[in-house]
């Protein structure tokens, strides 16, 4: 039974599913968004807003600049604290820059939910699986 266990094991073991999840963060957030089967996005969702919500709390480095200090300090040791919880899931530097920067900045209101799935077509070489594109959701107006 498989009672209060969350999550697919989309058929492989969990090393090589930790493997997957990370090198797709990686290229979502390298790229904002990727296409790829539709429980694979489901899943991908869960780890992908979790790290986006690392990179929104921690301090930027405009917070960095109006502090001193043993401020400035807590706050540099926040900063790096989350880059390192942030790179066990993204496997890049320029990912990480763009969540600490870009992403971090265009979700700091919102309170969760920063992507979306879009389900398409079944695969049709192969093995007739559900598609998904999984995308990072813009800013309320930025989409107009």
């Amino acid at each position: 039974m498989r009672h209060r266990k969350a999550g697919r094991k989309l058929g492989m073991d969990s090393s090589a599913r930790k493997a997957m999840f990370r090198n797709m963060v990686t290229s979502l957030m390298v790229h904002g968004r990727i296409k790829t089967t539709k429980q694979r996005a489901k899943e991908l969702r869960r780890v992908a807003d979790r790290v986006i919500t690392v990179g929104k709390r921690a301090p930027s480095l405009t917070d960095l600049d109006g502090l001193s200090g043993d401020e400035l300090q807590q706050a540099k040791a926040d900063r790096v604290s989350a880059i390192r919880r942030m790179k066990l899931w993204v496997n890049n530097d320029t990912a990480i820059d763009k969540l600490m920067g870009e992403y971090a900045d265009r979700f700091r209101t919102r309170p969760g939910g920063y992507t979306r799935v879009v389900k398409l077509s079944r695969r049709r070489a192969g093995d007739n699986a559900e598609m998904a594109i999984i995308e990072l959701v813009e800013e309320m107006g930025a989409a107009e």
